[in-house]
């Protein structure tokens, strides 16, 4: 189908903005992973950090897009155990879900256990180079579950391409100020952290498939973060009630 024709084609657009919201909703997962990875960063690289996460997260999009016939394949079992059979795309979520229970465990302990005080280099002086690295390891976890769900509500390859390039716009734009929520409210972190553990716990469990419908997590990430919006809010609020009060001394009368 030509160009023009696309355009024209109002099928075309339906799916084009369907795909777009999906898309979208997909990638909270990955704006939550590169802002909690950049917030170990340094300020002046936190910003070069999250756009090679995010543009890496484009390129690996559009690369399985290009070998779409091939990626479609990643679906079939490739080996069984027991009544359990694996795809690569099976083994591709069990890595990335372990991945993520490993690296929210551990975050949270760094951040309970408190195992950088005292020594100087606290959670800003993580290396740029191994943020980059793990957020390119999730981007391409997370990259397998978007292009299965453009192959499943898109027909052109070129519909797909504008969606995931609306919702990397979309992911760049809310990127920085969540980072920058999550920087000047540390305990939004581990709630932050929280989301990581579930989506972890999600992928593994796709893996053997077990499928979690999405909208449960989603609700249940939206309401922990609207309680926790409260939280902040409450906590701006002048306590003016149990600030201690100073009396004037009394002049002396002349």
């Amino acid at each position: 189908m030509a160009f023009v024709e696309l355009l024209a084609d109002p099928h075309v657009w339906a799916s084009f903005l369907a795909l777009s919201a999906m898309e979208i909703v997909l990638g909270i997962d990955n704006v939550v992973f590169i802002s909690v990875m950049v917030s170990r960063l340094p300020k002046e690289q936190q910003v070069a950090a999250r756009r090679i996460g995010l543009l890496l997260a484009f390129v690996f999009r559009v690369i399985m897009l290009s070998f779409i016939t091939w990626f479609i394949h990643m679906t079939m079992p490739i080996f069984s155990i027991g009544e359990y059979s694996f795809s690569w795309r099976d083994l591709v979520l069990l890595a990335g879900g372990l991945f993520l229970l490993m690296k929210g465990t551990r975050e949270i302990h760094e951040g309970i256990e408190g195992d950088d005080q005292g020594t100087g280099a606290g959670p800003v002086t993580g290396s740029m180079t191994a943020a980059v690295l793990q957020i390119a390891v999730i981007d391409l976890v997370f990259s397998v579950d978007s292009i299965i769900t453009a192959v499943g509500m898109a027909d052109h390859i070129e519909v797909m391409i504008a969606a995931v390039v609306v919702a990397i716009a979309v992911m760049y734009l809310a990127s920085g100020p969540v980072a920058g929520f999550i920087e000047r409210h540390p305990t939004t972190k581990m709630l932050a952290l929280s989301f990581l553990l579930l989506i972890g716990a999600a992928l593994v469990a796709d893996a053997f498939h077990f499928h979690i419908p999405r909208g449960y997590i989603y609700f249940a990430m939206a309401f922990s973060a609207g309680v926790e919006l409260i939280n902040v809010l409450a906590s701006r609020k002048p306590r003016k009630a149990n600030a201690p009060k100073v009396r004037r001394k009394s002049q002396p009368k002349d």
